[in-house]
């Protein structure tokens, strides 16, 4: 699998996952759910009973004060009251014909609960209904000794909203909760967040973006970051030590080698054995030369530059060779962010690594492919050769230092640091680098860079 590959299902993945943010919310956000869902159901079961009881009785005292004031009324003030009852409180009487059509009052939990009330306190014949011949309103039937009739009222005179008062308050409750939730998962993300992109500063060798805060207020996230500040600076006094030492050692070594080079040409005589040996010094010296390069800061300036003309600078003094045949295939303006003279040097390593190891055996040419081409905001560079490749467990062993696999070892001509210095080199450039076998033969050493915004 080529390495662009890799990296689609590696943001897919991250794609999909879940951070800590999200989970802590959700996981407090199904509590308080939770919770409000119960509370509910309490105050519901709590509000059910007094609320039908309260409206039965509201409607049971208007129809007892309605019969009454007709049972003792004479004709004449009955008219009326009639009229004042109609045209003052909204509430209209009318005979109850056998023919009148109606339609039968809420057959819900509530409705049923008013119903059974009302005809506990107003007798067997009492009739509720939500529109008697098409007349919408809140109607009852009673009687008065042999004589049916209807009571006609305004629905909104008896709340039957309470519950969804409740449900109201209840759901800006689940709201507030909610916003309180992510706030709280914010606050507990935020110290793990920090760490995480301070870590990878560390990975990076960036040490000095990588200081968390030791004065925070909690103080297991404040030993953390002071345990995690002393690592680090441990971290950069090591790495600055091994860089000195490095360079110190090259730099000493490359004097006595120098002079031993110039006793070689003047004191032997055997022309073959002087040969052999200055070839031997000149080995000893590449390798210094590796060290030098490993040893290098970390920080390094980038500026826009061309690929193709480092690329041809890199190309000149391999192109005549007999044993290379070099295949390229990349856009003239193909611009990257890095560093011109360390870009030259990790092409250099590949195409050295792919000239050495990637060699066919029954020609003894090596065939190397170098192409290059955009993607978004990045520029992906691949050195292939047609050789045999490598193991695939040994594949993430090739870029540590002094690591050799067993072609390698078996030339023993290097120090096993040429493909170590790409990978950090391209790193200190903001880039990545990774190694893969091709489906039809040989190693695929990819370079990912940043595309120069400009181009």
């Amino acid at each position: 699998m080529l390495p662009e590959a890799d990296d689609a299902g590696q943001q897919a993945r991250s794609r999909w996952g879940l951070s800590l943010f999200w989970r802590t919310f959700f996981l407090l956000a199904l509590l308080l759910i939770g919770s409000v869902m119960a509370w509910l159901q309490t105050l519901r079961s709590l509000e059910f009973e007094p609320r039908a009881i309260q409206t039965a009785q509201q409607i049971a005292s208007l129809v007892n004060l309605s019969r009454a004031a007709l049972i003792h009324a004479d004709s004449i003030a009955r008219v009326s009251l009639l009229k004042t009852m109609t045209e003052q409180e909204g509430v209209r009487i009318v005979p109850r014909e056998p023919t009148d059509s109606f339609e039968p009052f809420d057959n819900d939990t509530l409705g049923r609960r008013i119903t059974l009330e009302l005809v506990q306190r107003l007798g067997p014949g009492t009739q509720l209904a939500n529109s008697v011949n098409q007349i919408e309103g809140l109607w009852v039937g009673f009687t008065i000794d042999d004589d049916n009739y209807w009571m006609r009222t305004d629905r909104e005179r008896f709340n039957r909203t309470a519950g969804r008062t409740w449900l109201i308050w209840l759901l800006t409750a689940a709201a507030l909760s909610l916003a309180g939730a992510a706030l709280i998962a914010r606050r507990i993300n935020r110290p793990l967040k920090q760490l995480s992109f301070a870590a990878s500063r560390v990975r990076e060798g960036d040490f000095e973006a990588s200081t968390l805060d030791e004065t925070v207020a909690t103080s297991e996230i404040r030993a953390v970051n002071i345990g995690f500040n002393r690592m680090t600076e441990k971290l950069a006094k090591i790495e600055e030590d091994r860089a000195i030492m490095l360079a110190g050692i090259s730099h000493d070594l490359r004097t006595p080698l120098a002079r031993l080079r110039l006793e070689t040409e003047l004191s032997v005589s055997d022309a073959q054995a002087r040969e052999n040996m200055a070839a031997d010094i000149t080995q000893l010296d590449a390798i210094i030369g590796k060290f030098l390069d490993y040893a290098r800061p970390d920080k390094v300036p980038l500026s826009d530059v061309t690929l193709k003309e480092v690329l041809d600078a890199c190309l000149f003094g391999v192109r005549k060779r007999s044993d290379m045949r070099i295949e390229i295939d990349l856009a003239d303006d193909l611009h990257v962010q890095a560093d011109g003279v360390e870009l030259g040097r990790v092409l250099s390593n590949l195409i050295e690594n792919a000239g050495r190891y990637g060699k066919s055996l029954s020609s003894g040419i090596a065939e190397i492919d170098i192409t290059a081409y955009a993607r978004d905001k990045w520029v992906l560079l691949h050195v292939r050769d047609h050789g045999l490749g490598v193991a695939p467990e040994q594949i993430p062993n090739l870029t540590k230092p002094f690591y050799r696999g067993e072609a390698a070892r078996t030339a023993a001509n290097g120090a096993g640091l040429g493909l170590a210095i790409v990978e950090k080199t391209v790193s200190r450039m903001g880039g990545s680098f990774s190694l893969s076998n091709a489906n039809s033969g040989g190693l695929v050493a990819t370079i990912r860079l940043r595309r120069s915004a400009t181009h």
